[in-house]
């Protein structure tokens, strides 16, 4: 048996902080508390003047594979994952080919198996035209069915409305949906092309994929759901007017349509497009800081129940075109809980409540199993953090394949010094065990 005994660390958990210690047998959290008598043979961690806290489990990534692995691919981006304290994630079928098939989703699982060195699942995505072999998806072994109401790639765009509630009438899968009305944003990029060609400003981004875009369309899904019944959770919010559409009055055990923000929307508004330019091009686009302000609002008060990162990377020479040909998306796993651990710096947020957006919430909301809490018998996927620790992003210190970052040249306050994926360190202080890898998670759902 391995055993590896963290001592003496603050660890954030449920709501409050203590002082102790987490002793480590194999995979599993084996004792949390005052461990007096260690056993023989134990690895010791002197967690002094450290935090310890769950592993973060991301909602929302593109890994790229298979497909697309000039930008990136699952073993690349885990790496970087794991080194911000990412211990689990859930990419989308938006690959090439895309997972929308039972074959295709098992293929994705079968690369991450080799290559992986976060725990993993993915999504089945939904078409128009697919439903019969949506309705094959094993809840207890995938995360969700991804739709596209907005911003799809290939033919994943789910805009056939009897389709639509077809899906959600006939599974019992979380699905999970990106909402932009295409018709809005397609108007609105013709009288931008209209005044500018090609060459659009990046600050028309937020215009062209605008707030009306996104509501239309949320306000749709949400009507749909409790229409059907359906499990429903929206993806990365941009807007406070979405906020509207979520509530907080029960548990999130309870609710039946929830939400998410990422990181970049948190972070940055629309006063940063002048200085960052495509590189903060996302679909759904960043937007005002009132908009910002209000998502703030809305992921304190428990109407946004998850934190993730949507982490999309694409190369620089894709990034550095002009607006209408640079693609949205970019990277940030390796920076996303270093970013959210700033804003608890400025007392913004609490480390408990970060702990709940990004560890425990995501757990409950899809059922994971055995993951998101330090408990007695749960995995231990486990990130220990200096908030003492100062650094400044650079070039040199970035993990993405496609080696650039929106963070670079910014100063964090904290550092990520000690990772641990199923009881393994699999980093630690800028080194990896490049032999370890993650499991595939499961989920305790009714079948």
């Amino acid at each position: 048996m391995n055993r590896t005994l963290i001592k003496n660390v603050k660890i954030i958990n449920e709501g409050e902080i203590i002082t102790g210690d987490i002793l480590i047998e194999d995979q599993l959290i084996a004792e949390v508390g005052t461990i007096d008598n260690v056993p023989t043979n134990t690895q010791i961690i002197d967690g002094l003047g450290k935090y310890v806290m769950p592993g973060v489990i991301d909602d929302q990534v593109h890994f790229r594979e298979p497909g697309l692995t000039h930008k990136a691919n699952i073993g690349t981006e885990s790496k970087a994952a794991v080194a911000g304290g990412i211990t689990s994630f859930i990419e989308m079928p938006n690959t090439v080919p895309q997972a929308t098939t039972q074959a295709l989703l098992q293929d994705k699982f079968d690369i991450a198996a080799n290559a992986s060195y976060a725990n993993y699942s993915f999504m089945f995505g939904g078409t128009n035209d697919n439903l019969e072999e949506l309705l094959k998806t094993d809840p207890h072994k995938v995360a969700a069915i991804k739709l596209f109401l907005g911003s799809s790639t290939g033919n994943m765009l789910v805009d056939d409305e009897k389709v639509l509630e077809k899906i959600f009438s006939s599974t019992k899968m979380l699905i999970a949906v990106h909402c932009e009305d295409e018709t809005t944003i397609r108007d609105n990029l013709a009288s931008a092309k209209t005044m500018y060609g090609d060459n659009i400003p990046m600050d028309f981004h937020p215009k062209i994929r605008s707030e009306e875009a996104c509501y239309i369309s949320s306000s749709k899904a949400v009507a749909l759901a409790q229409k059907t019944g359906a499990r429903l959770h929206v993806f990365h919010l941009s807007t406070a007017r979405e906020t509207v559409l979520f509530r907080n009055d029960i548990p999130l055990e309870e609710k039946k349509i929830t939400a998410e923000v990422c990181v970049h929307h948190l972070w940055f508004d629309d006063s940063f497009y002048k200085e960052k330019g495509t590189f903060i091009k996302w679909n759904p686009a960043i937007k005002t800081k009132e908009d910002k302000k209000g998502l703030w609002k809305a992921l304190l008060t428990d109407k946004i129940d998850v934190i993730a990162t949507d982490h999309a990377p694409h190369t620089l020479e894709e990034k550095s075109q002009i607006y209408t040909k640079a693609p949205s998306g970019g990277p940030l796993v390796q920076h996303g809980l270093l970013a959210m651990l700033e804003a608890t710096h400025h007392g913004i947020l609490s480390l408990e409540k970060l702990v709940e957006k990004m560890c425990h919430n995501p757990a409950i909301l899809f059922q994971i199993e055995k993951r998101g809490y330090i408990r007695k018998g749960y995995y231990a996927d486990l990130v220990l953090v200096d908030l003492e620790s100062p650094q400044t992003i650079t070039k040199e210190g970035l993990l993405y394949k496609c080696g650039w970052s929106p963070f670079e040249g910014t100063t964090f306050n904290s550092e990520i010094t000690h990772t641990f994926v199923n009881g393994k360190l699999v980093y630690n202080h800028g080194k990896f065990d490049d032999d370890n890898r993650g499991m595939q998670l499961t989920f305790t759902r009714p079948s």
